[in-house]
């Protein structure tokens, strides 16, 4: 089993994970307002100490690089190219929807549903989702169809699609059902499940072993959006 830590810092939580061989994961998970950049380093430090391990001993470094909040993207981001280039270590991006992907399937709830494809939707600000298409795979963490998208709520494309989460059902609820005659049951929804250090740490093992682990110096945050604000005019034409 390989050694790698992986941290999250895209969301309002902030996340630490460390893999072990033959051990559960150790985890550090963490509701924060504005606090990560006090929390981040102090954690990854008390993991490793708990596990009598040296960074420089670890295989690799994920990083949840986004979508997500922007100044925690960049936080995280850069905290790993710091400690990655200090110990000369790879790096393992993983996006944030695919990380939520991964835990959403271990769900009793996912589980009893039967579902095999489904759609993460984040809440991305800006009266916008962040959203992607899932199937699920055997034996295999579930598959991305394409890409992520940012479209407004009522873009979301659930034809097909047997479950959906993630917060964008708690900000934006009825309106992501606009283009589907048949809303989901109640049972094949999750608005509680986020980004956290383990779903990174699950696709980041699954990366490794397709040996899709990389320098740190290509590491970039995953935006989608490129620009973050609106001026007063943008603004008022979006609005009316």
């Amino acid at each position: 089993m390989t050694r790698i830590l992986a941290i999250d810092t895209s969301s309002a939580w902030c996340s630490v994970a460390l893999s072990l061989p033959d051990a559960a994961p150790l985890v550090r998970h963490q509701k924060v307002s504005a606090g990560a950049s006090q929390l981040l380093l102090p954690w990854v430090e008390a993991l490793l100490s708990e596990a009598s391990i040296e960074l420089s001993a670890l295989d690799a470094i994920a990083i949840g690089n986004g979508p997500g909040a922007f100044t925690g993207v960049r936080l995280g981001v850069a905290a790993v190219q710091g400690l990655a280039i200090a110990t000369r270590l790879p790096v393992l991006p993983v996006a944030s929807l695919d990380a939520i992907a991964s835990q959403l399937v271990l769900t009793p709830a996912f589980i009893s549903s039967g579902a095999q494809s489904f759609v993460i939707a984040v809440d991305a600000r800006m009266e916008e989702v962040y959203w992607a298409s899932y199937k699920i795979l055997a034996n295999q963490l579930p598959q991305r169809q394409g890409e992520i998208h940012l479209t407004p709520p009522e873009a979301l494309e659930l034809s097909n699609i047997d479950f959906l989460a993630g917060s964008a059902l708690l900000e934006f609820g009825d309106r992501l059902f606009t283009n589907t005659s048949h809303p989901l049951a109640s049972t094949h929804l999750d608005s509680a499940i986020g980004v956290n250090a383990l779903g990174v740490l699950a696709c980041a093992e699954e990366m490794w072993g397709k040996g899709l682990q990389q320098d740190v110096h290509l590491l970039e945050p995953l935006y989608i959006r490129n620009k973050v604000a609106l001026t007063t005019a943008e603004r008022i034409q979006q609005h009316g």
